[in-house]
């Protein structure tokens, strides 16, 4: 058994100022940036209390949007999506990049939400 659930939507920047990109996005939405030095590869917005994660992340390939599902068991979501008709694209250390049948890509990871499982569901 584990739980999984949309958690996070990633705003891919390809850019060389990722906070000027951080800028722009925090006063369209009126929520502040947060960067963490230790990892300057993403900035967060600081969204209210039960709004869905929202962070930049610097990439190479091309500015896009992408999804992120958070689960207890990244294994175990991967086969479930790719039995579903998901395609595994990418593996890195905690988080998996698939992609949909209809070619949209989204990540599985660990948990990144406070109240993680809260609202998840569960799947056996």
């Amino acid at each position: 058994m584990h739980h999984s659930r949309f958690s996070t939507v990633i705003i891919d920047c390809q850019t060389s100022d990722l906070r000027g990109a951080a800028t722009f996005w925090s006063r369209a939405f009126g929520r502040p940036a947060v960067e963490d030095p230790a990892n300057p590869t993403y900035i967060a917005l600081q969204m209210r209390a039960g709004e869905v994660i929202c962070q930049l992340q610097s990439v190479a390939h091309e500015s896009r949007v992408h999804l992120d599902i958070e689960t207890d068991d990244v294994d175990a979501e991967v086969a479930r999506l790719v039995a579903l008709g998901a395609r595994s694209v990418e593996h890195h250390a905690t988080w998996v990049v698939l992609e949909a049948p209809t070619g949209q890509r989204f990540c599985v990871g660990r948990p990144k939400s406070a109240d993680f499982p809260a609202n998840a569901s569960r799947w056996e």
